[in-house]
């Protein structure tokens, strides 16, 4: 029997502190389903990064989650309204809890960046997997940033 599992699952949300858990069921779900689940440790990580600074940094919690199955790998889209800018802080305390999830996302994902949005807003996205088709092996991970 052949089954058929979209390319792609979006959902809208109001991100409490424990979706992030859920959602790394839907991740690993998703993963297992499109047959690459060696790389649901780093998804799950980077959409929990991801979810987390929504939580923080966006007052509404508000925002889009996009899981998109790739031909070498998944791409994850996490869309808010707010204009805030993730950013590294310039000096990290050994004993603070926060500040490390973009040295985290840059460690575990291909490649990531953020977009802004001109009405508003911004999307922070990460890939994880092989190359994709614009990008060679030997390619070094980047982030970007870009407006729409």
């Amino acid at each position: 029997m052949n089954e058929y599992f979209p390319a792609q699952y979006s959902m809208r949300l109001t991100v409490g502190e424990h979706a992030p858990r859920h959602i790394r069921r839907i991740v690993r779900s998703f993963l297992a389903e499109w047959r690459m689940p060696e790389l649901s440790d780093a998804v799950e990580l980077g959409v929990t990064e991801l979810l987390a600074n929504v939580v923080r940094h966006v007052p509404d919690r508000r925002c889009a989650l996009l899981l998109l199955r790739q031909r070498t790998g998944v791409r994850v889209e996490v869309t808010d309204g707010s204009d805030e800018l993730p950013c590294t802080p310039a000096a990290l305390d050994t004993e603070s809890e926060g500040g490390r999830g973009l040295l985290l996302l840059d460690a575990m994902a291909d490649k990531w960046g953020v977009s802004l949005w001109s009405g508003g807003g911004k999307t922070v996205w990460f890939e994880c997997g092989g190359p994709s088709e614009d990008q060679g092996p030997s390619s070094p991970a980047h982030s970007s940033f870009r407006t729409r």
